[in-house]
Order: structure tokens, then sequence, then C-alpha cells
């Protein structure tokens, strides 16, 4: 039999687990029962305003999942004195979920940019603040917005970016394509000989790259990748991102197109794709760069040969060594 002493220990030492884990227990009912009873329609900002810097803030939205936005941007939107929209049919009902009062917008797209730009620059000469906004993520990346910044710097506002949402970010974390490096070109040349021009400038890079298409053009485009880039290498289709149906899938260029075939829906949405870049091309030694490694490999040692021809040609020391073993080995 145990001690009474040691007897009561362990009777305290039961307690402590057995309410440790009704506290645990607790929590997580309490959690659960706060998510049953959250409201359909949540209002997630308090509407209260703050005292906004007058500055022209580039605030990114959702792409698709309305609750992909910050805290701040909620702050800044709430706050500004002016909302400049690509589309205030679409940024008035995006504000309403939010919970915003309506607050004055003023249209600032691709056809009327830059008369927009003098618009905002006066109400910034007014003190105002003002809260640039594009239909879905981030404001003058493939997106208008980037005219009006330029003019706003040029004439000596601040411009402030409020982060947030962007597909070509979205799809790259979830591509486990392995460049440590990306080139983002955005929208490809609608026209097929545009288009083909454009992907012939990039043929050489070793960096994976980025475009945006439209599901009325993914076919042409795909076709043009297959036959500027070739068959082999890796193109991740990444559609509707952080929508119901998003899907993101990795195949070769030669596969690509009969993946979309497969399915009609496959076709539709907006698409970034993501294509693997140039393999890395062993340098090859020019043919005057040869002659002078054979010349010296016949009267000195092979070391001293390299050694003096990669400072008669400029060539790589490694490429000139390799190639000396070789001719080495044909003597």
């Amino acid at each position: 039999m145990l001690p009474a002493r040691s007897f009561l220990t362990c009777l305290i030492g039961m307690s402590r687990h057995l309410l440790c884990d009704a506290m645990r227990l607790g929590l997580i009912a309490t959690v659960l029962i706060g998510l049953q009873n959250e409201p359909k329609g949540i209002t997630v900002h308090s509407g209260q305003k703050q005292n906004l810097d007058c500055a022209l803030y580039v605030v990114a939205t959702p792409i698709g999942n309305l609750r992909d936005i910050s805290l701040r941007a909620l702050d800044i939107l709430a706050s500004a004195d002016v909302v400049a929209a690509e589309d205030k049919r679409t940024t008035a009902p995006m504000l309403a979920h939010y919970g915003i009062a309506a607050k004055r917008l003023m249209s600032l797209h691709q056809h009327n940019e830059r008369g927009a730009a003098e618009k905002v620059i006066a109400l910034l000469a007014q003190g105002l603040s003002v809260a640039l906004v594009s239909d879905a993520g981030t404001p003058a990346v493939s997106d208008p917005g980037a005219l009006l910044v330029e003019e706003v710097r040029k004439v000596g506002f601040r411009v402030v970016p409020i982060p947030g949402s962007n597909a070509a970010l979205a799809a790259l974390s979830a591509a486990g394509l392995t460049s440590p490096h990306f080139l983002f070109y955005g929208f490809l040349p609608s026209k097929n000989a545009a288009r083909c021009h454009a992907l012939q400038s990039l043929v050489t890079l070793p960096y994976t790259l980025v475009f945006y298409e439209a599901p009325h053009r993914i076919h042409e485009c795909v076709a043009d990748l297959q036959s500027v880039f070739g068959r082999e290498r890796q193109i991740v289709l990444a559609r509707e991102i952080t929508k119901m149906f998003e899907s993101i899938h990795r195949c070769t260029l030669a596969e690509a197109m009969d993946w979309l075939n497969g399915d009609p829906n496959r076709q539709r949405g907006e698409f970034v794709l993501l294509v693997s870049g140039a393999a890395a091309q062993r340098e090859t030694l020019d043919t005057e760069a040869e002659r002078i490694l054979m010349l010296l490999l016949k009267d000195l040692p092979l070391k001293q040969a390299v050694q003096l021809a990669v400072q008669i040609t400029g060539a790589g020391r490694n490429e000139l060594y390799q190639r000396a073993l070789q001719l080495k080995k044909l003597e």
C-alpha cells in the first residue's frame, strides 16, 4: 500500500491533469460554438475612420476569396476620402460586404487613366487621401494604376503600397518549380505573330516564366508555348486561384493541350501559366580557343598550357581544362 502522503500526492497530480483536460475541452467547445454562431453576412470592419495622411494608397484586394484581405487594407478603404476604382460596380458591393459605409468613388481604368490621374492629383493637392483599387488583386500589376502612380510621384505626393493578394505569387507558391528566380511577363500579345515574337525573346532565359491568360485565348497560347519552347519544358496551369473551382495542374508542354481538352471546365476562368526556364547550356570552346590550346599542349605540360590558354583566349578555365584532358586521351 502507498503511504497516505504519496496517495494524496497522486490524487492531486491526477486532479491537475483532469483540470487541464477540462480547460482544453472547454476552450475547444467555446471556439466551436463561436464558429457555429458566426453570421453568414459577417461585418468584418467596424466602419470607424482613421485620420489618414494625404497620400495615394495602392490597395490590393482579393482575387476571388473575399477573406483574403488584410486588416490594414480594410482600415485604409474605410478611412480614405476617395476610392479610385477600376469599376465602381465591382468595388461598391465589395465595400458593402466588409461593412464599409458608402463613400466617394471615382472611376480609373485603362481608357481614362491619364485624365483620372489629373483628378487624383487635384484631390491630393487639397490634402485628401485617395485609395486605388482594381477589380481584383494588386493595382498597377497587369492592371490599371501604373500611369497614375508615375504621375503622382512626379508631382511629389506620397504613394503608399498596401500589399495583399497576387495571382502570380499565389500560383508560384503552389507550383513546385524550384528555380530561385522568375520573370513576370503578364499578358502576352493577343495576336499569334506578335505572341510568338515575344516568346522567342524569352527562349534562352533560365528563369521560371510567369504569364497571365484569358480563357478564350488559352488554347492558342499553349499551342504557341509548345511551338516556341518545345515539348519537354514543364508548365503549370493555375486557374481560378482562391475561387471555388481552383485547379493547379503541372505537366509537360507536350501534355498540356490534352489536359485542357480532357474537360471543358478546365478551359474556364482566368489563368496563370508558369513555364520552367531554359536548361543551362554547357559552354563550348570556339574554334580559335581550341586551336591555341592544341598548339600549347604540344610543347607545354597540361596545366601550364591551360593557364596560358585562359590568358590568351579569355575562355573559361574549366572548359579549357576539360578539353585539354580529352585531347591528351586522343594522343
